[in-house]
Protein backbone atom coordinates (compact mmCIF):
# COMPACT_ATOMS: atom_id res chain seq x y z
CA UNK A 1 0.00 0.00 0.00
CA UNK A 2 2.87 2.12 0.74
CA UNK A 3 4.01 1.49 -2.88
CA UNK A 4 0.86 3.50 -4.39
CA UNK A 5 1.13 6.14 -2.33
CA UNK A 6 4.56 7.41 -3.17
CA UNK A 7 3.68 6.75 -7.00
CA UNK A 8 0.82 9.03 -6.30
CA UNK A 9 3.64 11.54 -5.05
CA UNK A 10 5.85 11.60 -7.51
CA UNK A 11 6.00 15.09 -9.48
CA UNK A 12 7.93 15.26 -13.12
CA UNK A 13 8.71 18.78 -13.48
CA UNK A 14 8.62 19.76 -17.47
CA UNK A 15 10.45 22.90 -18.88
CA UNK A 16 8.83 24.54 -22.07
CA UNK A 17 12.03 25.97 -23.92
CA UNK A 18 12.42 27.76 -27.38
CA UNK A 19 11.75 30.69 -29.45
CA UNK A 20 8.72 33.35 -29.04
CA UNK A 21 5.85 32.45 -31.59
CA UNK A 22 6.91 28.73 -31.66
CA UNK A 23 3.85 27.51 -29.78
CA UNK A 24 5.13 26.62 -26.49
CA UNK A 25 2.18 28.26 -24.75
CA UNK A 26 -0.41 27.02 -27.25
CA UNK A 27 1.11 22.99 -27.13
CA UNK A 28 1.02 23.42 -22.83
CA UNK A 29 -2.89 24.38 -23.05
CA UNK A 30 -3.77 22.11 -25.86
CA UNK A 31 -2.40 19.21 -23.33
CA UNK A 32 -3.69 20.72 -19.97
CA UNK A 33 -6.89 21.85 -21.06
CA UNK A 34 -7.81 20.56 -24.70
CA UNK A 35 -8.29 23.66 -25.88
CA UNK A 36 -6.23 25.57 -28.79
CA UNK A 37 -5.60 29.12 -28.10
CA UNK A 38 -4.98 31.12 -31.28
CA UNK A 39 -3.50 34.08 -28.90
CA UNK A 40 -1.82 34.18 -26.35
CA UNK A 41 -0.16 36.98 -23.94
CA UNK A 42 3.47 35.88 -24.30
CA UNK A 43 5.26 38.33 -21.19
CA UNK A 44 5.03 36.10 -18.43
CA UNK A 45 6.04 32.74 -17.50
CA UNK A 46 3.23 30.06 -16.32
CA UNK A 47 3.02 27.33 -13.96
CA UNK A 48 0.47 23.96 -14.78
CA UNK A 49 -0.15 21.05 -13.26
CA UNK A 50 -1.92 18.08 -13.48
CA UNK A 51 -2.34 14.72 -12.60
CA UNK A 52 -2.02 11.96 -14.69
CA UNK A 53 -1.43 8.44 -14.90
CA UNK A 54 1.55 7.17 -16.65
CA UNK A 55 1.85 3.79 -17.01
CA UNK A 56 -0.97 2.87 -15.07
CA UNK A 57 0.99 4.82 -11.86
CA UNK A 58 -0.74 8.13 -10.98
CA UNK A 59 1.58 11.20 -10.83
CA UNK A 60 1.67 15.07 -11.04
CA UNK A 61 3.45 16.72 -14.10
CA UNK A 62 4.56 20.15 -13.61
CA UNK A 63 4.80 22.34 -16.37
CA UNK A 64 6.58 25.69 -16.62
CA UNK A 65 5.97 27.52 -19.58
CA UNK A 66 8.65 30.16 -20.24
CA UNK A 67 7.54 32.42 -22.59
CA UNK A 68 8.73 35.93 -22.90
CA UNK A 69 11.52 34.93 -20.41
CA UNK A 70 14.34 34.07 -22.14
CA UNK A 71 16.15 37.42 -22.17
CA UNK A 72 16.38 37.51 -18.58
CA UNK A 73 19.40 35.31 -17.44
CA UNK A 74 19.31 34.91 -14.34
CA UNK A 75 15.27 34.02 -14.11
CA UNK A 76 16.14 31.97 -16.88
CA UNK A 77 19.10 29.81 -15.45
CA UNK A 78 17.11 29.04 -12.62
CA UNK A 79 13.93 28.04 -14.41
CA UNK A 80 16.87 25.60 -15.73
CA UNK A 81 17.63 24.36 -12.32
CA UNK A 82 14.41 23.28 -11.43
CA UNK A 83 14.29 21.43 -14.12
CA UNK A 84 13.87 17.75 -15.15
CA UNK A 85 13.39 17.88 -18.66
CA UNK A 86 13.33 20.00 -21.27
CA UNK A 87 10.72 20.53 -24.62
CA UNK A 88 13.11 22.23 -27.11
CA UNK A 89 10.22 23.72 -29.48
CA UNK A 90 10.62 25.33 -32.91
CA UNK A 91 8.34 26.16 -35.77
CA UNK A 92 8.86 24.21 -38.84
CA UNK A 93 7.77 27.49 -40.59
CA UNK A 94 10.05 29.23 -39.36
CA UNK A 95 13.63 27.97 -39.88
CA UNK A 96 15.50 30.89 -37.53
CA UNK A 97 13.51 29.55 -34.40
CA UNK A 98 14.73 26.11 -35.12
CA UNK A 99 18.33 27.55 -35.62
CA UNK A 100 17.88 28.74 -32.13
CA UNK A 101 16.87 25.63 -30.84
CA UNK A 102 21.01 25.02 -30.12
CA UNK A 103 21.06 28.17 -28.28
CA UNK A 104 18.54 26.92 -25.49
CA UNK A 105 20.44 23.63 -25.46
CA UNK A 106 23.59 25.15 -25.15
CA UNK A 107 22.41 27.38 -22.38
CA UNK A 108 20.89 24.51 -20.41
CA UNK A 109 23.44 22.49 -20.57
CA UNK A 110 25.73 25.10 -19.37
CA UNK A 111 23.97 25.91 -16.49
CA UNK A 112 23.06 22.39 -15.82
CA UNK A 113 26.57 20.86 -16.93
CA UNK A 114 24.57 17.14 -17.55
CA UNK A 115 24.22 16.00 -20.93
CA UNK A 116 21.93 13.39 -19.95
CA UNK A 117 19.03 15.28 -18.98
CA UNK A 118 15.66 13.96 -20.79
CA UNK A 119 14.97 16.17 -23.39
CA UNK A 120 13.24 16.40 -26.66
CA UNK A 121 13.33 18.46 -29.94
CA UNK A 122 9.62 18.96 -31.47
CA UNK A 123 9.04 20.75 -34.52
CA UNK A 124 5.13 22.38 -33.71
CA UNK A 125 3.25 23.50 -36.70
CA UNK A 126 2.95 20.61 -38.86
CA UNK A 127 -0.59 21.31 -39.79
CA UNK A 128 0.89 24.38 -41.23
CA UNK A 129 2.68 22.11 -44.03
CA UNK A 130 2.52 24.24 -47.47
CA UNK A 131 4.60 26.67 -45.00
CA UNK A 132 7.77 24.44 -43.99
CA UNK A 133 10.62 25.62 -43.45
CA UNK A 134 12.55 23.25 -41.42
CA UNK A 135 12.74 19.70 -43.20
CA UNK A 136 11.83 16.79 -40.84
CA UNK A 137 14.98 14.77 -42.01
CA UNK A 138 17.10 17.92 -40.78
CA UNK A 139 15.59 18.54 -37.33
CA UNK A 140 16.22 14.22 -37.12
CA UNK A 141 20.05 14.65 -37.92
CA UNK A 142 19.85 17.40 -34.79
CA UNK A 143 18.40 15.29 -32.27
CA UNK A 144 20.66 12.55 -33.49
CA UNK A 145 23.73 14.87 -33.05
CA UNK A 146 22.32 15.55 -29.80
CA UNK A 147 20.90 12.13 -29.15
CA UNK A 148 17.63 13.30 -27.91
CA UNK A 149 14.44 12.12 -30.02
CA UNK A 150 12.73 14.55 -31.87
CA UNK A 151 8.90 14.92 -32.56
CA UNK A 152 6.61 16.53 -34.41
CA UNK A 153 3.48 17.87 -32.86
CA UNK A 154 0.10 20.32 -34.30
CA UNK A 155 -1.04 22.39 -30.97
CA UNK A 156 -3.72 23.19 -33.24
CA UNK A 157 -5.20 19.66 -34.31
CA UNK A 158 -3.39 18.32 -31.44
CA UNK A 159 -1.37 15.60 -33.24
CA UNK A 160 1.31 14.00 -31.27
CA UNK A 161 0.35 16.24 -28.05
CA UNK A 162 -0.39 13.74 -25.74
CA UNK A 163 2.44 11.57 -26.86
CA UNK A 164 5.52 14.18 -26.60
CA UNK A 165 4.68 14.58 -23.24
CA UNK A 166 4.16 11.17 -22.27
CA UNK A 167 7.70 10.09 -23.97
CA UNK A 168 9.14 12.87 -21.76
CA UNK A 169 7.77 11.82 -18.35
CA UNK A 170 8.64 8.51 -19.36
CA UNK A 171 12.61 9.20 -19.82
CA UNK A 172 12.21 11.44 -16.87
CA UNK A 173 10.96 8.72 -14.39
CA UNK A 174 13.15 6.59 -15.99
CA UNK A 175 16.10 8.51 -15.00
CA UNK A 176 15.06 8.54 -11.45
CA UNK A 177 14.76 5.50 -10.65
CA UNK A 178 18.15 4.67 -12.54
CA UNK A 179 19.56 7.59 -9.88
CA UNK A 180 17.74 6.77 -7.09
CA UNK A 181 19.12 2.37 -7.81
CA UNK A 182 22.93 4.18 -8.47
CA UNK A 183 22.33 5.89 -5.26
CA UNK A 184 20.87 2.73 -3.42
CA UNK A 185 23.90 0.76 -4.75
CA UNK A 186 26.48 3.10 -3.76
CA UNK A 187 25.14 3.13 0.16
CA UNK A 188 25.42 -0.50 0.03
CA UNK A 189 29.04 -1.44 -0.56
CA UNK A 190 29.98 1.69 2.78
CA UNK A 191 30.42 -0.17 6.02
CA UNK A 192 30.56 1.85 9.25
CA UNK A 193 33.06 1.08 12.00
CA UNK A 194 31.91 2.23 15.65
Amino acid sequence: MAKKTKNAMTLHKVIMVGSGGVGKSALTLQYMYGDFVEEYDPTKADSYRKKIMLDGHECDIDILDTAGQEEYAAIRDNYYRSGEGFLCVFSVCEYESFEHAQEFRDQILRVLDDDTIPFILVGNKVDLEHLRKVTTEEAQQLAQEWNCNYMETSAKTRYNVENVYTMLMRQIRDRKEQMSMTDSRSKKGKCIIL
